[in-house]
């Protein structure tokens, strides 16, 4: 059971950690830490972070108790493939976004939480979760997802900080996109020996 469960909580940081590689919620937090202090801006993304995955292993654990493995396996090599596709497409902040960023005043945990509970709501890490929480345990799920996401936002604020706004973008998509490729036709081939 214990395996089980840091087989969950890895598996499911690494692919949230790549899912959040150049998405919009890294422009985000690096907007709010040009604004705050990295502390309270980490802390407002993990508790965000944390209630936002919550609800997606809620979700997603609820339709692996109720469906096939083999068709949860198929749907999720799909989505995992269409997340592929959506980190090539690449994440902006609309203008609107940065601005609320930019403004923003008082309380920089909810500001910043507030922001990211919004931003993450049918995000891709968000579907990313309860797809893996249709297939591993839901608490390992939610731990290594929450973990990622901070893990990645962390970075990208250190990283900015670092080096400016001259990060490797390019690089980075298409990094992230053939990641999600791998495992998406890992779990196809998965669903098809299922199905058969």
């Amino acid at each position: 059971m214990f395996d089980g469960f840091l087989a969950a909580t890895a598996l499911s940081f690494a692919v949230i950690f790549v899912a959040e590689l150049g998405d919009k919620s890294q422009l985000m937090a690096l907007t709010f830490a040009t604004r705050f202090k990295t502390v309270p801006v980490l802390i407002g993304i993990t508790v965000a972070t944390a209630v936002v995955h919550l609800v997606s292993v809620g979700i997603g654990y609820g339709l692996g108790a109720t469906l096939p493995t083999g068709w949860i396996s198929l749907v999720a090599a799909i989505a995992f493939l269409a997340f592929g596709a959506w980190t090539l497409r690449g994440d902006k902040l609309t203008d609107d976004e940065k601005q609320k960023a930019e403004r923003t005043t008082g309380s920089a945990i909810l500001a910043v939480g507030g922001a990211f509970f919004l931003a993450e709501l049918g995000d891709k890490t968000m579907l990313a979760t309860i797809t893996l929480a249709t297939q591993h345990g839901w608490f390992g799920t939610w731990l290594g997802s929450t973990l990622g996401m901070v893990a990645a936002d962390a970075l990208a604020i250190v990283v900015g900080r670092l080096l400016g706004r001259h990060l490797p973008e390019k690089a980075i998509k298409y990094g992230a996109a053939a990641l999600f490729v791998i495992f998406g036709v890992w779990l196809l081939i998965e669903a098809i020996r299922e199905l058969t």
